[in-house]
């Protein structure tokens, strides 16, 4: 198997279940996710996401469109103040128990896999982010921590 690095992306964050969500897209296609994979993954989102617990409400997810008829929406959410939750969502891939090919079409499969090698950059800068803006800072700065994303270009880059 050849490795290739794939394109990244990062749409702006929205609001979803009263969790702010940054956003990552993973995917070889020049022209990004097709909007119809993105809205159905978007849709089982909150489904994904853990109950309120007095953590500031935030999650970020990576949405990668696979080569073949897979996508998958990883969703990282940050509960009891330093831990990470994870919860994830396939469509397209039978052998993660998705009933047919179709990307659009997302279940919750009970698989303990928190992603791929395309899917893990966002993990390593978004623990940074959440030590360099809420633990470490005498002043938690929440806003500061949803506006520093990592930057586009892809799975590779460290900039």
């Amino acid at each position: 198997m050849v490795f290739k690095e794939k394109l990244l992306t990062v749409p702006p964050p929205i609001e979803v279940a009263g969790r702010h969500v940054k956003r990552y897209h993973v995917t070889a296609d020049p022209s990004g996710i097709a909007p119809e994979v993105e809205k159905a993954a978007y849709v089982i989102l909150p489904e994904l996401l853990p109950e309120p617990d007095g953590t500031p409400p935030a999650t970020f997810v990576v949405l990668h469109r696979g080569g073949d008829s897979g996508a998958y929406l990883n969703a990282y959410s940050w509960v009891w103040d330093n831990v990470l939750h994870f919860r994830g969502a396939a469509a397209g891939q039978p052998v993660l128990g998705c009933p047919d090919t179709d990307p659009t079409h997302f279940i919750a499969p009970d698989r303990p896999w928190i992603g791929c090698v395309w899917e893990l950059p966002p993990i390593l800068h978004e623990r940074d982010a959440w030590v360099r803006h809420l633990l470490a800072p005498q002043v938690p700065d929440f806003y500061a921590y949803l506006t520093d994303s990592l930057p586009e270009g892809t799975t590779g880059d460290r900039s």
